[in-house]
């Protein structure tokens, strides 16, 4: 069986694994990036791509439990939980559930705001300085609304984003029109987010591997890490199916799958599979200039020159492997109660794909205390792409020793003893 020595090995090539690459390349670490299937071929792929700091509020907040109570019951609701017995899932929501309350929730806001907007500014900089061919736009981000008392409802999101510093605008029925001449009339008003932008995520990860291969990076595919070798306190190798792989530091960013290998460390990570669902067509003739959210349905519709994807919902189904077609049609049920043109001619690709869930709505970023050569790179969620490239830093610096650029407290493992 081959072996090889590096001095970091990352184990995920997925957005979050190839930022933590390209920083700390920056800081002349040679790096070995290890993925079981294919660069970006996890969460990193089917996502709608919209970069969002208006989505720093957390999913925990007052009236959540009531509001995911009434429509777990329907299969095709924007959140589902699949009825089994799963005492970690049920942990999990009974942690969730904890903090739906304005104080951790104003904490969470002002944490994910942080990490988000910092972000945003180094992707659009990253595209500029290197060339990334990936469809990036800085056209900001609509919340649209088909219900008065629905958009009435939403003043606190308003109020959240201004109490970080992140800007928003309410617009009126009339506005909304004229930003978006693809929304149906009924559409009685929206909320604007100028902050935002968009790119095409899979090409996004692509470019992404070929800035950090040209910067000395070395990306083994279908390379699936099983196992690791341990001495007192520090991991010694990872076994892989393809071979031995020794390094100084190992960091990992498996995504929704790195609580199963971190068992494998006596590590329970607690992260739960979100599954997401995401339907991509040819570009129909109306197509949205700027990325929506239609908000009563939970759908997010993104167009790119060349594409165009209905995405989004949130099921809580274990690693389940089928591609649900009641999930599918809510999405295009949805899409038709807005938009005039809500399907391109053709669809190119159905997709779901699992996001790794925190019940806290934070990523877990830094070192183990219980590993000292381990980093942890997990846990973002719905947002990896958005908060992609400030992950990468703050582990960089984490691992090079320095001061980190972000407050990095609120993300460390520590929060959960690992």
């Amino acid at each position: 069986m081959s072996e090889s020595k590096t001095d970091v090995l990352i184990l995920g090539a997925g957005v979050i694994g190839l930022s933590c690459a390209w920083y700390l390349l920056q800081r002349g670490r040679r790096v070995t990036v290890l993925d079981r299937g294919r660069v970006g071929g996890g969460a990193s792929h089917g996502n709608c791509g919209t970069l969002t700091p208006s989505h720093a509020a957390p999913l925990a907040m007052p009236g959540m439990v009531g509001q995911a109570l009434r429509m777990m019951w329907r299969k095709d609701a924007p959140f589902h939980v699949a009825p089994r017995l799963d005492p970690e899932l049920l942990g999990w929501l009974l942690r969730f559930a904890r903090r739906c309350n304005w104080r951790d929730f104003e904490a969470v806001n002002r944490a994910k705001a942080q990490i988000l907007t910092h972000s945003r500014a180094l992707i659009g900089d990253l595209v500029a300085t290197q060339g990334l061919n990936c469809g990036f736009a800085a056209n900001g981000t609509l919340y649209v609304f088909r219900e008065q008392q629905s958009l009435d409802e939403f003043g606190w999101h308003l109020d959240s984003l201004r109490a970080v510093g992140i800007p928003v605008e309410p617009c009126s029925a009339a506005q909304v029109r004229a930003l978006e001449p693809c929304l149906r009339d009924t559409i009685v008003g929206g909320v604007f987010h100028p902050g935002d932008a968009q790119l095409r995520p899979d090409r996004y990860v692509a470019e992404l591997a070929r800035v950090v291969r040209a910067a000395g990076a070395d990306i083994i595919e279908d390379c699936a890490a099983e196992d690791f070798t341990t001495a007192g306190a520090r991991i010694d190798a990872v076994r892989t199916s393809r071979g031995i792989h020794r390094a100084d530091e190992v960091v990992l960013a498996l995504g929704a799958w790195s609580p199963t290998l971190a068992r494998r460390l006596d590590l329970r990570i607690p992260l739960q599979p979100g599954k997401g669902y995401s339907i991509t067509y040819e570009r129909p003739a109306l197509a949205p200039r700027i990325p929506l959210v239609l908000k009563e349905d939970s759908v997010c519709v993104t167009a790119w020159a060349d594409g165009y994807r209905l995405g989004s919902t949130m099921e809580f189904a274990g690693y389940d492997t089928s591609l649900n077609r009641l999930r599918l049609d809510a999405l295009r049920r949805g899409a038709a109660r807005y938009l005039r043109e809500p399907e391109g001619p053709r669809v190119l690709e159905e997709w779901y794909g699992w996001r790794p869930m925190t019940w806290d709505d934070l990523p877990i970023l830094g070192r183990s205390g219980r590993w000292d050569n381990l980093t942890l790179a997990t846990g973002h969620g719905m947002l990896g792409v958005s908060m992609s490239l400030a992950s990468g830093q703050l582990v960089a610096e984490t691992l090079s020793g320095v001061a980190t650029t972000l407050d990095a407290a609120s993300y460390s493992p520590q929060r959960f003893h690992l």
